[in-house]
Formats: structure tokens, sequence, C-alpha cells
């Protein structure tokens, strides 16, 4: 049908078919677009896994505190001791030095123009000092003096000064680590055997 006819149609008083009348569609629920949503389930522990489970205490890492504290303080105390030992046993071996440079000096000075020594003595008067066979040059009168206790023998700086007995028992007082050979007039003759002239031991012998 033109245009014109409905024109005419609708000018006579026919109407247009009405339009039917369109259903509303259902709602449809808002839902996130994807994987439709799971919900997880946890299975229940069993007494043995929660017998494993390890529980958390405060009492022991506070005594695990205290025994480190108390093992420092221990380290700490013990090398405070060792540190005044060590100071102690300095100070005894600089006054044990002191006395001894002091005991030396005075030694020094009761030897002054005291030795008998004669460079031209000639007999051999062997003696044990220190472990070890010693011997200095005297002569026939020094031997016989020395031997009957009337005469000494003192070290001093590398050398054996014959000194009187008395002398000697005065040195002895003060250092009686250098008095070499002083023998007591009443001790048996066998207690010192290079006292003997008879005894002799020869110069060449390495001892």
């Amino acid at each position: 049908m033109s245009n014109s006819l409905r024109d005419q149609l609708l000018g006579l008083g026919f109407k247009t078919a009405p339009k039917p009348e369109k259903k509303p569609e259902p709602l449809r629920s808002a839902k996130p677009a994807g994987k439709p949503e799971q919900k997880q389930h946890h299975a229940p522990r069993s007494p043995q896994q929660q017998a494993h489970k390890p529980r958390q205490h405060s009492k022991p890492a506070v005594a695990k505190t205290q025994e480190e504290m108390d093992l420092a303080r221990a380290y700490a105390l013990r090398s405070e001791t060792e540190k005044q030992e060590r100071i102690a046993a300095e100070k005894r071996k600089q006054e044990d030095a002191r006395q001894k440079r002091e005991l030396k000096q005075k030694v020094h000075e009761l030897l002054k123009d005291k030795a008998q020594n004669i460079e031209s003595a000639e007999h051999v008067r062997h003696f044990e000092y220190n472990g070890k066979i010693r011997r200095v040059y005297v002569t026939p009168e020094q031997l016989a003096s020395l031997n009957k206790g009337e005469l000494g023998l003192v070290q001093l700086d590398g050398r054996y000064l014959i000194v009187t007995a008395e002398i000697a028992g005065q040195v002895s007082l003060l250092l009686p680590s250098i008095v070499a050979l002083l023998i007591d007039p009443n001790a048996p003759a066998s207690d010192d055997p290079y006292s003997d002239p008879l005894y002799q031991v020869p110069d060449d012998l390495v001892w």
C-alpha cells in the first residue's frame, strides 16, 4: 500500500492496527562474569596434628637470656681476675728486680777493694757452682785457706773473687746465690772432694 492510499484510508476513519505489546523480560541476578564462586572447606585437624603444633612459651626464652647473662658475667669476672693476677705478677717481678739491684749495689760496695785475687797465681782450685765445675787460680797459701774455710769465693760480674770468710758470710746474707764457695770448717773433708790438693782436675779436661 502506498502512502497516498494509506492517507486516504486514514482520512475515511480507518485506524492503524495496534502494535503487539512486548512482554517484560525476567530479571537476572547480578553475578560477576567468570568462574562461579567456590567455597573452601578446611578439613578438621586430627588430635595428632594438634599435638605436634608448636607452642610458644615466654618463660624458656627468659631463662635462656638469664643464662647467657650469667655466662657473660662469669667470663668478664674471669678475665678481670686473670688481668689482676698478671698485673700483680708483673709488680712482684719488678719489685724483685729492684730489690736485687739494690742488694747487688750493696755487695759491690761491700767487696770494694776486698778481693785477694793474684794474677800470678798458678794453682787451680776446682769447685762446683750452679751445677758445673768451675775453677779459680790461687796461691798455695790461698788454696789451704780455701780448704780450711778461712777464705771464700764470690761470683760477681762474671769473676770469682777471693775474699775472707767474714766478707763471704756478709755477702751470703745479702745475695746467697752469688757465694760460689765457702767451706764450713767443721764439715768433714769428704763433703768437698776438690779440697784435697792431691785431687786436682787436669786443666785440659773438658767438663
